[in-house]
């Protein structure tokens, strides 16, 4: 999410400070404060000083000012900070150079005690991994002013001494890894056991995202079981009532049928693990529905332009999760986001990378051949979080988003940098103040930082209530970076929400305040999996993902921010 409000800030003050000089323009920049700990969020135990030490930028011959609650604490570039009680305080720094002046809060948690806490993803559990194959382990450790020191065992043999740690061993066998974080005040442990085996001992595993499948007579969907373990020496066999369909290597069947009605289909998994023989069946059901067309809803004059309902409000940890809205189930979430689109100016943040929204209208959008959609998000020109697009149509007439999703084709769609059915495991963190880990389905693993513009107790959405969750989708390639004054969001060149593009950005403009600004989009770009056109004449419900897995400094996540959902044929 951008920090609108300070980078309108650093504009202004630009503008102020730039004088024309015998012809040639030129410009004072204003002091920038890079904080030590990018979080903004410190601790100190009572009776401890704690150094703040942030860097200056465009800070010569400047002055500093420490204030909390109003009363300067400070005025050199560092701040020696002792507490006597426990508590929070909130204590800004404020710089005053040529070319403006520039200010940033962060937060003091003082404690009794500063031991270090850590969160394994993996911990308590036993890892199955092929020898010579590597696991990386990243614990997220709590932040303490003092010192933290890192240790990793392997069956009590020290290996590590860094945070994180890539296990790896030639030879078979179980182990025992152990992670241990320590300062004065005490230490945390975690522990998990790496079975390590020769490739074909490796034990199958999959998932379904779901198992239960509609569509209209006459199309073709794609079945397959995700995030499977192992392929090598694997046969997948696809029946329906005794008749084999498909019998290969390949796990995925595209089924197709025009005889309307519940088509129950069993996927078996066979093969072999070391000198022990497997089989693994799953059921899976297709119902068939009624040609397109048949639960169509034609526009009336009383039809609403935007979207009527929030069907799913699924958003991934983030920096505005939580804030200034509490909510515990998803009927309250999605209370609440219909309430911020009904405002037509408010923003739902989607968080990190697979947070989603899905919306219906009270009828079915036509598709024009031209744009038929448009959804509302704040980008501007160096801040574009993109959004990927789904649509769907009611194909078995409930009311419900429970068919076929298609995406609508993008710039990005099929590029090599492109990937579909990426998904990413979030895990709740062990305090509310700590960063969340998450690990994806590619062997990568990261955190979701914790920032110091908000002060929710937790990024984690409040409404789920598993300690890890998962969503999945189709991830582009980031493309934030910092230019050496601030971190740019470049954005890409059309078919995305919340994306400064100029191809489908109806009104123009810079949208430098960061206000509604529209993407526009077309049904006819929807597709079905293998990429060919999906020829939908209508939909019913769209979903909306954030379509990338990046920080931005200290601007936190990429987030896609979503205003409104609009049918263009009414407007």
């Amino acid at each position: 999410m951008t920090r609108l409000a300070c980078l309108t800030g650093l504009l202004a003050v630009a503008m102020m400070s730039s004088c024309n000089k015998d012809g040639i323009i030129t410009a004072d920049n204003p002091p920038r404060i890079l904080l030590d700990d990018a979080s903004g969020v410190y601790t100190v135990k009572i009776g401890r000083e704690l150094e703040i030490t942030p860097r200056y930028e465009y800070a010569d011959n400047a002055t500093f000012r420490w204030t909390q609650e109003g009363r300067v604490i400070g005025t050199e570039p560092a701040l020696l900070y002792r507490a006597e009680n426990t508590g929070t305080a909130f204590v800004r720094i404020e710089v005053t150079a040529a070319g403006g002046s520039a200010s940033e809060e962060l937060r003091i948690e003082a404690v009794e005690l500063e031991i270090p806490i850590v969160a394994l993803p993996e911990a308590g559990k036993e890892h199955t991994i092929a020898i010579g194959s590597e696991l990386l382990l990243s614990p997220v450790v709590s932040r303490t002013s003092i010192p933290a020191h890192y240790a990793w065992s392997v069956d009590g043999q020290e290996v590590a001494s860094e945070e994180s740690y890539t296990f790896r061993s030639d030879a078979a066998g179980s182990f025992r890894v152990c992670f241990t974080a320590s300062n004065d005040d005490g230490q945390t442990s975690a522990e998990l056991t790496v079975r390590v085996c020769e490739p074909d001992e490796l034990p199958f595993a999959w998932t379904f995202a779901t198992t239960e499948h509609r569509m209209a007579a006459g199309r073709t969907i794609r079945l397959s079981p995700l995030d499977i373990s192992r392929t090598q020496g694997v046969v997948f066999t696809w029946t329906e009532e005794g008749t084999v369909l498909q019998e290969s290597a390949e796990p995925a069947l595209c089924f197709t049928s025009s005889e309307q009605g519940m088509h129950t289909l069993v996927v078996t998994a066979s093969g072999s693990s070391g000198e022990e023989a497997f089989s693994l069946s799953q059921e899976v059901s297709v119902e068939v529905c009624a040609p397109e067309g048949t639960y169509r809803r034609p526009c009336t004059a009383s039809s609403s332009a935007a979207a009527t309902r929030v069907f799913e409000f699924l958003p991934a940890p983030g920096q505005f999760i939580n804030e200034n809205y509490t909510v515990a189930t998803m009927d309250e979430a999605c209370a609440w986001a219909e309430g911020q689109l009904s405002k037509g100016s408010a923003f739902i943040s989607l968080g990190a990378f697979g947070g989603r929204i899905v919306v219906g209208f009270d009828h079915s959008v036509g598709c024009s051949g031209g744009y038929d959609l448009s959804i509302g998000g704040n980008s501007f020109a160096s801040s574009s979080e993109p959004g990927i697009v789904f649509v769907m149509q009611d194909e078995n007439g409930d009311g419900l988003p429970n068919d076929t999703w298609y995406e609508l084709k993008g710039s990005e769609y099929g590029k090599p940098s492109t990937w579909q059915e990426y998904a990413v495991t979030y895990y709740r963190p062990a305090a509310g103040s700590m960063d969340i880990a998450w690990r994806d389905n590619r062997g990568g693993s990261g955190t979701v930082d914790r920032l110091n513009f908000h002060t929710q107790d937790s990024y984690y959405p409040a409404w789920v209530e598993s300690d890890s969750y998962t969503l999945r989708g189709t991830r582009l390639e980031a493309r934030n970076y910092f230019d050496g004054l601030e971190w740019i969001n470049p954005p890409y060149d059309w078919g995305y929400a919340d994306n400064f593009s100029a191809t489908d950005r109806p009104d123009g403009g810079s949208n430098a305040e960061g206000g509604v600004s529209d993407n526009r989009f077309r049904i006819a770009d929807a597709v079905r999996f293998d990429g060919r056109p999906a020829d939908l004449q209508y939909i019913d419900f769209v979903m909306v993902q954030t379509g990338v897995q990046a920080q931005s400094g200290t601007l936190g996540e990429i987030s896609t921010e979503i205003s409104g959902f609009r049918d263009c044929n009414l407007q």
